[in-house]
């Protein structure tokens, strides 16, 4: 799977004329689209949707949609959600014949031409007075995604221990295996722009429960910005949702996702232009582009390097001289650091080329090795047994100077920058409708 985002169309604050009230709107062009999914709701379905029309209906300054969709339900929800959409024209109904919450959303938020696009779960276990801060930073353009957190230290939750510890190790987990940043994953409770929808939900394998989370993870990397609002959330204690069998399906798409970005099976490279208005792209007279940025890259990978190569050096010296552990030291690291910074500090994915790096790496290795081995031979010809500490010394020194030339090297010569021109923002297209279907 090596569906490429490409550059995004610069983001659009919403003109607030359409929130006017003698504004007129084109029918069927709303500008929020809450998708609920729901499997065998026949009971709950009638009266959340109700509530959250009222709610939008007395709060929402802009045209709204609520589309239920049903995840092949067996009872009469279908009926109660064609029902609800005769009677209350914002509602709509939507049917699948397969289950899965990630498909139910994927279809008809793909298919939605609303340029905003959320989510909740029937059970409106979240305050619904957090809605509207949830979309606002996408309808102004400041951001790509947003999840409410129960998380937030602000945040007030009303649920089990069982449920709680579940949820913080989970999202610990991730933190730990996908370096997530945003807090709480698991909450029914999100929205995305319609743009980015469009061009990130294609990368989005899960049809289940861990959709969110892959949703999230993918963004993330993709280098799109995510909103958190702290909510209020009170726990359903008729919930369906099979705990065990939802946290493991979540274990195994964190396998996965894991393993596919440790592989570069996909292509996520972060974007340069995600919307066409990244304050990054300005240039700046007299620094190349990217410097900063890799400066400080470099900087963080070099400083782990050291770090490891004083231990194994240390550990090494414990058992040959100083010369021969100097030397598997500094080899040991630097197949670790040009690895690090062909990834990290200068953005090379894949395998290609992956070997040849290597090599002229290793070419890098053996000046910093002829700087760190002269270094000491200039040290032991000046005392004939010189302290660990001064070893040491001389050596933190001694690599000062080679990581310098490493990086001039790494710049100039392993990592050259060849990027062509940056074509202009793209603007916006039209999607095709696909409501048509429904």
């Amino acid at each position: 799977m090596r569906t490429h985002l490409g550059d995004l169309p610069a983001r659009q604050h919403l003109p607030a004329a359409a929130a006017a009230p003698d504004h007129v709107v084109e029918p069927g062009t709303p500008v929020l689209d809450v998708v609920i999914p729901v499997y065998n709701e026949e009971n709950d379905l009638e009266p959340c949707v109700r509530r959250l029309h009222a709610h939008l209906s007395g709060t929402f300054p802009y045209p709204f949609r609520i589309t239920v969709a049903d995840n092949a339900s067996t009872d009469l929800t279908p009926a109660v959600a064609k029902m609800l959409a005769s009677e209350l024209p914002e509602v709509e109904s939507f049917r699948l014949e397969q289950k899965g919450r990630g498909r139910a959303l994927r279809t008809v938020w793909t298919a939605s031409e609303a340029p905003v696009l959320a989510y909740m779960d029937v059970d409106l276990s979240t305050d619904l007075n957090a809605l509207l801060p949830l979309v606002a930073p996408l309808i102004s353009g400041h951001s790509d995604l947003a999840i409410g957190s129960r998380l937030a230290r602000s945040s007030r939750v009303v649920r089990g221990a069982k449920r709680e510890f579940i949820s913080r190790a989970y999202n610990l987990i991730l933190r730990g295996s996908l370096a997530a940043r945003f807090s709480d994953a698991q909450c029914g409770f999100k929205a995305i722009r319609g743009d980015v929808a469009q061009r990130l939900l294609p990368m989005v394998e899960d049809t289940g429960w861990f959709f969110d989370t892959e949703m999230l993870v993918l963004a993330e990397r993709a280098g799109l910005r995510i909103h958190e609002v702290p909510v209020d959330w009170v726990d359903d204690p008729d919930s369906k949702v099979d705990l065990v069998r939802t946290a493991t399906d979540d274990l195994r798409g964190v396998w996965r996702i894991g393993r596919a970005l440790a592989t570069g099976q996909l292509a996520l490279d972060r974007l340069r232009r995600p919307f066409g208005d990244d304050p990054r792209d300005r240039e700046l007279t007299g620094v190349p582009v990217g410097l900063a940025r890799q400066l400080v890259g470099f900087c963080v990978v070099g400083a782990l390097s050291t770090l490891v190569y004083l231990a194994l050096f240390s550990l090494l010296r414990l058992g040959t001289g100083s010369q021969l552990a100097n030397a598997l030291a500094l080899l040991l690291s630097a197949l670790g650091n040009t690895a690090a910074n062909r990834r990290l500090t200068f953005g090379v994915r894949g395998r290609e080329q992956a070997v040849r790096h290597q090599a002229q790496g290793l070419v890098v290795f053996a000046i910093g090795l002829a700087l760190t081995s002269g270094s000491l031979a200039a040290l032991h010809a000046a005392t004939a047994h010189p302290s660990h500490s001064s070893e040491l010394a001389v050596l933190i020194a001694a690599n000062l100077a080679a990581t310098v030339l490493r990086f001039l090297l790494f710049r100039a010569w392993l990592f050259p920058d060849r990027r062509p021109d940056r074509p202009a923002a793209p603007t916006a297209t039209h999607e095709p409708d696909l409501r048509s279907a429904r």
